[in-house]
């Protein structure tokens, strides 16, 4: 069991591949991927990406306090005691998605992430959009499957490869046509309980955005 959390923003990528996500991860340090040349136009429009039907949400004051995005009593439902640590987006590999902040519970080698993807947004690929075309890809997110809406809101699973089965599940929820967030239950059981895990905070998120 991995004892720290690797990056989300693979899950994130731009679909020109900008530098935003992580090939490989060796006892939960994430190695860069490769990057390819930046562009700013949106993804073509994809008639299997799920549209968002309610009310886009403002995610704009959580850019400097994504540790906020969940709410207290979720955290501690899932027994997170820690303050999470907060990680401002920027042009690193493992920050251009977007600003995100990552919890875990110490001495488990368990851990949830959040990423708030302003940056994907920012570069024309947010939303769901950017993770169906990174997707097609197939470089940085290799696995999508659509999950159930959270709050209403739609939702896939997507990483490099299924993990699932060995404890670590991967949500990305659209907000917006433009934007996203995603969270990372990471050293759980198994599908189960590591997607119930990220489903729970997701939920959290949502309602937070929604002012709830």
């Amino acid at each position: 069991m991995r004892s720290e959390i690797r990056g989300l923003a693979a899950l994130l990528i731009v679909s020109a591949g900008l530098a935003a996500g992580c090939t490989s991860t060796t006892g939960g340090a994430a190695s860069p991927a490769p990057s390819a040349p930046a562009s700013t136009s949106a993804p073509a429009a994809d008639p299997d990406v799920p549209k968002v039907t309610q009310p886009a949400l403002d995610a704009g004051k959580y850019a400097t306090d994504t540790c906020g995005l969940l709410p207290a009593d979720v955290l501690a439902s899932l027994r997170y005691t820690d303050a999470g640590k907060y990680q401002a987006g920027g042009d690193t590999p493992l920050t251009a998605a977007g600003p995100s902040c990552a919890w875990k519970i110490s001495g488990e080698g368990i851990g949830l992430q959040v990423i708030l993807g302003t940056g994907n947004r920012d570069h024309g690929a947010g939303g769901l959009a950017g993770t169906y075309a990174a997707y097609r890809e197939k470089k940085f997110v290799r696995f999508l499957e659509q999950a159930p809406d959270v709050e209403g809101y739609p939702a896939v699973y997507a990483d490099i490869q299924d993990e699932r089965t060995r404890g670590t599940c991967t949500l990305v929820v659209g907000i917006a046509d433009d934007l996203s967030f995603s969270v990372q239950a990471q050293g759980y059981q198994g599908q189960d309980d590591s997607c119930a895990a990220a489903s729970q905070a997701a939920s959290g998120v949502v309602k937070t955005l929604k002012g709830a």
